[in-house]
């Protein structure tokens, strides 16, 4: 089942549930992936759809900082509901162990030693990680190892 029909469907049951809010994200998610298929002018592949989804995301993570930031406790807990709902589409995230383990094989990979190797490392280890961790995650455990 690709992810446009598991989100035809989610959508279905959400109305049958009258679920208003997990309605208007799937909703919103789909109309993304619709706009970024349309940009294209063809379908979309499985890592251009994750693509999407993890853009939208970050953009949810970005608004729940400042939302925080703020005090507005409402829209962040909206937002924080909303990133639940988005993440159940994303792959299974990496764990803490299994990400440090790529970054610490990537790093001996391309025989980096100091931050300014900082690059290097990060072009490698994002497309070995795509859309299974959150990439200022993968920043923070990529500069832990090259200190």
């Amino acid at each position: 089942m690709t992810l446009l029909e598991r989100l035809n469907e989610d959508m279905k049951q959400a109305m049958r549930n009258k679920e208003k809010d997990r309605l208007a994200v799937i909703r919103m998610v789909k109309s993304s992936l619709q706009n970024e298929a349309i940009k294209k002018g063809e379908e979309l592949n499985e890592e251009e759809e994750i693509q999407v989804l993890t853009r939208e995301v970050k953009q949810r993570k970005d608004s729940l900082q400042e939302f925080q930031n703020a005090n507005r406790e409402d829209l962040a807990e909206k937002t924080e509901q909303e990133l639940k709902i988005i993440q159940a589409y994303l792959p299974e995230q990496l764990s803490d162990e299994e990400l440090e383990q790529i970054v610490v094989e990537t790093i001996n990979e391309v025989g980096a030693s100091s931050k300014s190797d900082m690059g290097k490392v990060m072009s490698a280890v994002m497309p070995k990680v795509k859309g299974q961790a959150d990439g200022s995650k993968v920043n923070k455990m990529v500069m832990n190892h090259l200190q």
